[in-house]
């Protein structure tokens, strides 16, 4: 899956614990109702955003992680969900792959722009009111 937009912040490294280390940032997509998107990038990968910056327009591969948790004391199970970034790449580069600049979010084929309605307004010979 892909996410496409720009770069509204990215978070500083975190170093979880000595074996894993994480970072994330927060992407806007670009769409009518746009949509704020925290993507985390983990242990190597998370040097990837080192050369991006705030403002950049890019395309991020994604995998949706989901996990479930259930408290020691013997709670209600919990799930979580994580966006896992594995790819970050300018998207200029990627927009000769998108002329009609759709969006794949979601894994599909890029939506392609709806052809106009026919024109109904041609004077016929029908005298139906519809």
């Amino acid at each position: 899956m892909e996410i496409t937009g720009i770069i509204k912040k990215i978070m500083p490294p975190q170093q979880v614990n000595p074996t894993f280390k994480k970072r994330e940032l927060v992407v806007t997509t670009d769409e009518q109702y746009p949509q704020h998107i925290l993507v985390e990038f983990t242990q190597d990968r998370s040097d990837l955003l080192n050369q991006y910056e705030e403002g950049q327009n890019v395309t991020i591969s994604i995998n949706i992680r989901g996990r479930e948790w259930t408290p020691k004391d013997g709670g209600d199970t919990r799930y979580f969900n994580t966006i896992q970034g594995w790819r970050i790449q300018a998207a200029e580069a990627s927009s000769a792959n998108n002329e009609t600049s759709a969006q794949t979010f979601g894994g599909g084929a890029p939506v392609a722009a709806t052809p106009p309605a026919p024109n109904n307004n041609t004077i016929d010979d029908d005298d139906l009111p519809f």
